[in-house]
């Protein structure tokens, strides 16, 4: 099974395992599942941490790295194929840059989108859960 976190799945994941769902827990902890982020997961950590919204033990980049490389996470790099595709999702989606491009990714990629945003969840054209 091939999983992409969100961004609050990836800052609950390291920093508040208790605010993850039983899913969400089960899934990670799977050993059989390929876990992956998208880079603009670290814009929007570096961002929350900036304007003070999350308090990091260490700068946001080197925050990111070593928790990904400590997870054995994956990084799924945003090709022009999930820019197009994250301004082309069918529907209603919202304006949202970053969950367009985690949404688009997932989609591209056949990925489950692990997340709790609610937004994401009830659009019909991701594979998401929480």
């Amino acid at each position: 099974m091939r999983l992409l976190l969100d961004t609050c799945c990836i800052i609950w994941t390291i920093s508040d395992p208790d605010a993850l769902s039983e899913t969400a827990k089960n899934m990670i902890e799977d050993e059989n599942a390929g876990i992956y982020v998208s880079p603009i997961s670290a814009a929007e950590i570096a961002c929350a941490s900036g304007r003070g919204r999350i308090v990091l033990d260490r700068d946001w980049k080197r925050w990111f790295r070593h928790y990904v490389t400590l997870n054995g996470w994956q990084i799924e790099n945003i090709t022009l194929e999930v820019i197009e595709e994250a301004y082309s999702l069918p529907g209603n989606f919202h304006p949202d840059p970053a969950d367009r491009i985690i949404t688009a990714t997932a989609r591209l990629g056949n990925y489950k989108l692990l997340t709790a945003d609610r937004k994401i969840l009830d659009y019909p054209y991701v594979d998401a859960v929480w």
